[in-house]
This record gives C-alpha cells, structure tokens and sequence, in this order.
C-alpha cells in the first residue's frame, strides 16, 4: 500500500511540475507516456511457489499471471533545457533493479551547451548493451544472459555531441557499475559512439571502465566492458540484431588472483514479418564467464569452482494489434556445461532449463 501511494504522489508531482514549467516556456513542449506489459510464465525449475527463478528480469515467476512493469514517464524539452522523469513498479524493478530508489527507472536534467552539444545529469537506463530493459523495446521478449550480467542503469553526467545526422557520440562520468549509490571514492566511465546506416540500422560501439572493488579491498578489479552492437534491416521483412560483449577484470582469475579474467558473450537475433500484425523471430545466445567475477562462482558436479557458462535458444510469434501493442509467445532452452547442474525439477538436478513465456504489452 505504501509503494503504491507512492507512486500515485510521485506521478501526480511529475505532472504538476512539468505543467508549470510549461507555461513558462512558450516554445517548451512537454509529454507524458505509459507502459503497462503483463506476462504468464512457465519454468521447468523448482522455486517455492511466487517466488523469482534463477536471473529474473522478464516474467520472473513460473505458473502464475504477473505484472512485469507499470510505469509513468513525463518528458520536458524546450530550446535550453530538457529534463525526463520514469517511476515504474511491477516484477522487473523488484527483480532486477537497484533497491535504493528502486521506484525511479530514470531521472535527469540536460542543459544544451551549444547547437550539437548537450549535458545531462542524474539517472540513467544504462547505455551498454543490444538488449533494453523493456521488452517492448527488444525483438524478443527475455532477456539473454549477457543482458542480465550487463549494467541496467547509472548515475553521473552524460556529454553529448552530434556532429551530423549520423554520427552520436556521448561521453559518461558514473558512480559505477549498475549502482545508483558510489562503493567507493572512484568514479567509472563510459563511451557510446553510434553511427546511423541510413535507414537501414546502425553500428555501436559502447564501453564502460571502472574500479568495481568495495572501499578498503586490497586487491582492486578495474573492469573494462566493450560491447559492439549491430541493427539491420536486411530485407523488406527480415531484420537482424548483433551483439558481442568482451569485459576483462583485474585480479579475477581462479588460478591465479594476481592475473585478469575475462568474459564474452554473443547475441544473435532475427525477426521475420510475415504480415504487418504477424512476426516470427529466433535468437541464439552464448555465454562465458569460467571466472566467475559477474556470475558468481559454483562448484560443479567435479568439486571445481567455476563461473557459468551457458548456451541458448528462442523462438517465438509476435501479433501487434497496433502499432503501439503486442502479444508475444516465446520458447527458450537454456543450456548449462554438462557438468553445471544449477537447475532442478520434479526432484533432479538438470544443467538445463525450458522456459515459456506470454506477454501483452501496451504504451502511449
């Protein structure tokens, strides 16, 4: 009850803030948007009945009808200034997001500098990564594993330049890594570089660098995230979407603590529109972290510690009743090594897991 009061202050603030400032800016524009997406679930995994299954972002819980996320967002621009506010509430910020200020999704303020340039400050939806958030964002609806482990949002200040209709540069200065609040007194950042293709798709580069180590760990772990995502619309009906992760880590590796660890990861998509309300799209994923460092470490059924390492699959059917809606029905297998046996179902240890899941999105 608490939360939801809150959310009902907070969206009420959001609109009378943004109202007023409005009516002080004759050639200011303002905006308000929602999204509302549901979800029905099925895991081939024993969790105790409502309760997350193992990396739960989208459609979290098996056998019941969920709510994935309701969310407000209010958008102010004018020719100075911009500021946009996002306050959400549902599975995925429980699941998946910062339990401090867990209601807000983002929260900013930019000011223009010049005619191209642009500085903004306060939270982010992170800037890494070829999966979104939202699903209504993504060809497909779950999310990969590398998605889980990318960072979902940031704190600090983002500089951005547009030097032309093609080329979009930002630089961010950030508390670190998927955090809102600092764990230490070092500061992270990042580069995003993203170059149109037309109306084709597009070519990004994005990377964050950062020291991830507690305050007072002796051996610090700089970590340095490059990923490279492409769009592209390959023919009238067929479009695809790339992504490739390499993130190294000081002082990670199993063996030997004084050396680095690594971690890479490929995401291949592509989605099939047999008529403009009817799609079809697979996805293949693979996932490698031996380390450790961003799964966490196991023992596997060796007695050998080890971070997971895993392969994937989906398939699924999208029908958009309009262009701002959709319902989705997707499978997904996900594969551990033989011998990550971290799953279990009807009483068996299984280093594999199915997944179905139903959604129904709708925004405005």
């Amino acid at each position: 009850m608490k939360n939801k009061f809150f959310f009902l202050l907070a969206a009420s603030f959001i609109l009378t803030s943004f109202s007023f400032a409005q009516s002080k800016d004759s050639i200011s524009k303002f905006k308000i948007g929602g999204y509302i997406d549901t979800y029905y679930a099925y895991y081939t995994d024993s969790v105790p009945p409502n309760n997350y299954q193992k990396f739960p972002v989208v459609s979290p819980k098996s056998e019941i009808f969920g709510l994935n996320i309701i969310q407000i967002t209010a958008q102010y621009t004018s020719s100075k200034i911009r500021a946009l506010t996002t306050i959400h509430y549902g599975d995925i910020p429980s699941s998946a997001w910062s339990k401090v200020y867990n209601m807000i999704q983002e929260a900013n303020v930019g000011i223009r500098l010049s005619k191209n340039v642009w500085l903004d400050a306060g939270f982010f939806k992170t800037h890494i990564g070829a999966e979104t958030l939202l699903p209504k964002d993504n060809i497909v609806s779950c999310l990969a594993m590398i998605s889980y482990y990318e960072p979902w949002l940031q704190a600090g200040i983002k500089l951005s330049y547009l030097p032309n209709d093609k080329l979009i540069m930002c630089l961010h200065v950030l508390n670190g890594y998927n955090i809102y609040l600092d764990n230490n007194k070092s500061k992270s950042v990042g580069l995003s570089l993203s170059y149109l293709l037309g109306n084709k798709g597009s070519l990004s580069y994005y990377n964050i660098l950062g020291e991830e180590s507690p305050e007072g760990t002796k051996n610090k772990h700089l970590r340095l995230l490059n990923n490279v995502v492409f769009n592209y619309q390959l023919t009238e009906k067929l479009k695809t979407s790339i992504g490739v992760d390499y993130i190294a880590q000081q002082h990670s590796n199993l063996l030997d603590s004084a050396k680095s660890a690594s971690v890479y990861s490929a995401i291949l998509t592509f989605k099939y529109q047999l008529k403009p309300q009817f799609g079809i799209y697979v996805r293949g994923e693979m996932f490698s972290d031996k380390d450790g460092f961003l799964t966490g470490q196991i023992k596997d059924l060796t007695g050998k510690s080890t971070g997971y390492i895993v392969n994937g699959g989906t398939i699924g059917v999208e029908y958009k009743p309009t262009e701002s809606s959709f319902i989705r029905l997707e499978g997904r297998e996900l594969i551990m090594e033989k011998n990550q046996e971290i799953f279990i179902f009807e009483g068996h240890k299984k280093n594999y897991r199915s997944e179905i899941l139903l959604n129904f999105g709708v925004w405005f």
